[in-house]
């Protein structure tokens, strides 16, 4: 086989390798939920607050040298932080609240723009946390092929967030 041949073939294979990624879903949700004892006003009260968020931020424990610098009010729309870890740097701010949700903006630069969100309902046995993450992959190969790993990667995080929010809510 000729070097053209090879070259040819090569590019056709990769070509074909990128269109197949397209198939692979564009969007992609991760979700954990809990239930705690706490009522569901404690929970979104932590939740909405910058400051209140950092008592259950699961990824300071996931990374000690996490550097945080709080930003907007101290609480409700508009409260957030910046964030430079190990893993990126980036920021997270409250979008909306209701009284059984918060929902986050949060900015990863190039790695995309996911929405977050904590939502918070009476259950029996106390209240039934559900945190979740959705991200919109867009036409990039490699995030469809990452989006395939998200939930074994993100999930057992928001899984340490809800337990350390258990113990900062009661």
């Amino acid at each position: 086989m000729t070097f053209k041949k090879i070259a040819a073939y090569s590019l056709v294979g990769l070509a074909a390798l990128c269109t197949a990624t397209l198939a692979l879903p564009r969007h992609v949700s991760v979700e954990r939920a809990a239930t705690l004892d706490a009522a569901p006003e404690a929970i979104i009260a932590l939740a909405a607050s910058n400051s209140g968020y950092q008592t259950f931020n699961p990824y300071k424990k996931l990374d000690p040298n996490l550097q945080i610098d709080l930003f907007g009010p101290t609480s409700g729309v508009g409260s957030g932080f910046f964030f430079d870890s190990k893993d990126g740097t980036g920021s997270q701010t409250v979008a909306a609240i209701s009284p059984n949700q918060v929902t986050y903006a949060v900015d990863l630069g190039a790695m995309g723009t996911p929405t977050q969100s904590i939502a918070a309902v009476p259950a029996d046995g106390g209240t039934l946390v559900t945190w979740r993450i959705d991200s919109d992959l867009g036409f990039n190969p490699v995030f469809r092929v990452f989006g395939m790993f998200m939930d074994s990667m993100i999930g057992p995080t928001f899984e340490l967030g809800l337990e350390k929010l258990a113990k900062a809510a009661a």
